[in-house]
């Protein structure tokens, strides 16, 4: 692998988005896209009438004909309603639609080819492993466009390794997938193979590259586990901190909180470096290292070097939406800006940090106003019913539904939709026919006062490679 000093991070939904990734890679860095729900951003980029015509350019390289003329006949508008409702696919399910398929893997062939595109530096795509259904046609895509590094967080990833072996072939894989109330005697195997999905037209392209594979892990012990019961080769670490941004790995031992509400972590979780050292692949540390010091410290480590969100999350180039992205950036300037590491928000159960932003779900009044509804599905659970099928449900759904189904009442409580605020975030708010909007929720690291550095001449924006020329001195 090539010397890589700073990762940006891979930031759902669509703030680490082509643009930020392409920016970052052309300083021959390692730009990173989100592939969370990318498939909701394209239909809705198309929707909006594709400005600037980015999707359809990708489009016209994609290799298969036919996703790609349904795609464009069901989404695109040319003349689009301001504030019309985004249409929805079908949440994703252990047997998708072959048309669901094509369209994840059609929308992550996008992100990553617009990232590439006029520049043949590396890039990454991030996905996290609690979102497992959509996770095989994700790595299809991306690899049809050329991915260079897969990294994966939220859980231990041990098939991917050789998922990507596979993929690279064109040959079907099957996925392993999470049940709740499962035993050891239950086997839900979920397939995706691409010859099936886009006949015989596979045969026309060449073998794909095989990207590195770096999962985010927050102890030794998980580096360990995964070095010895993956299913190919580990490239690499990055390790997270638990002062990152968005979702963080829960605190080791029984979760307790403090007199703001907030997970404790020990001594336990944070990670032993020196033994990661031992482990004989690169890493790099992720959480507070977003200085030329903390580069320094890092390498002196034993690190490649560091992986950075927040600095990259309100740049120009970030996807994030231009309202929120001003505010937080005012609220940063006159030093009144809160991070909040939310233990409830997420439906995975996982800490989630929140920046404390007026009009946002972060307000409680805000929260108590929308109703609740599951809609996109992407952090469902899937449980075993007492019939031995499967179900889904979520912590963010109408509590009759979610009690129905077997889950429990405590579970219900503070609970949000990321999948709908997360998009909201990225200037994709769903319109309801009802005329309710969805709101943003906006993540950031617990160091989001460290970006007042690059306002001190009185600027109010800049740029990625503003984070860049600081980190790397």
């Amino acid at each position: 692998m090539s010397k890589i000093e700073v990762i940006q991070g891979g930031m759902g939904v669509a703030v680490s988005d082509w643009k930020l990734a392409q920016s970052v890679s052309k300083e021959g860095q390692l730009g990173v896209i989100s592939g969370t729900g990318i498939h909701l951003i394209m239909i809705a980029r198309l929707m909006e009438g594709d400005i600037g015509g980015h999707v359809r350019r990708a489009l016209r390289h994609f290799p298969f004909h036919d996703p790609v003329q349904w795609i464009l006949k069901e989404y695109y508008r040319e003349n689009p309603q301001e504030g019309a409702t985004y249409k929805r696919p079908p949440m994703w399910n252990f047997k998708p639609s072959k048309k669901l398929n094509e369209l994840t893997v059609v929308a992550n062939f996008v992100e990553t080819f617009l990232a590439k595109e006029g520049h043949k530096n590396p890039v990454g795509i991030n996905l996290l492993e609690k979102v497992q259904m959509p996770t095989m046609a994700s790595l299809y895509g991306a690899m049809l466009a050329g991915i260079d590094y897969v990294i994966m967080g939220a859980g231990i990833p041990i098939q991917i390794p050789g998922i990507l072996d596979k993929l690279a072939n064109h040959e079907k894989v099957s996925y392993r997938m999470d049940v709740k109330g499962s035993t050891s005697d239950d086997s839900f195997l979920m397939d995706f193979d691409p010859t099936t999905i886009f006949s015989n037209a596979v045969a026309k392209v060449q073998g794909l590259l095989r990207p590195n594979f770096l999962p985010i892990i927050s102890s030794v012990v998980l580096a360990k586990t995964l070095i010895r019961r993956s299913t190919g080769k580990v490239d690499g670490f990055v390790v997270e901190g638990h002062s990152a941004g968005g979702h963080n790995a829960p605190p080791r031992g029984k979760m307790q909180l403090d007199e703001k509400g907030e997970p404790i972590f020990g001594e336990k979780d944070t990670p032993r470096l020196d033994k990661i050292k031992e482990l004989g692949l690169p890493f790099w540390l992720a959480g507070g290292y977003d200085s030329p010091k903390m580069l320094k410290e890092a390498q002196a480590a034993g690190a490649e070097g560091v992986q950075l969100g927040t600095a990259f999350a309100f740049c120009d180039e970030s996807g994030m939406a231009e309202d929120e992205k001003r505010r937080v950036i005012a609220k940063v300037i006159d030093e009144s800006a809160e991070i909040f590491t939310d233990p409830r928000v997420s439906p995975t159960g996982y800490p989630f940090k929140v920046v404390q932003l007026e009009n946002t779900m972060a307000m409680p009044e805000i929260y108590e106003a929308r109703p609740r509804l599951c809609d996109l599905g992407l952090l469902r659970e899937a449980y075993k019913k007492e019939d031995g099928k499967l179900g889904y449900r979520c912590a963010a759904e109408p509590k009759e539904q979610y009690l129905k189904k077997g889950g429990k009442a405590e579970d219900l409580e503070g609970r949000g939709c990321l999948c709908n605020n997360l998009c909201a975030s990225a200037g994709f708010p769903q319109h309801r026919k009802d005329g309710y909007v969805e709101q943003p929720l906006v993540s950031s690291g617990k160091g989001l006062q460290s970006i007042l550095k690059f306002f001190k001449s009185g600027k109010r924006s800049y740029s990625s490679k503003d984070v860049l020329d600081f980190v790397l001195g």
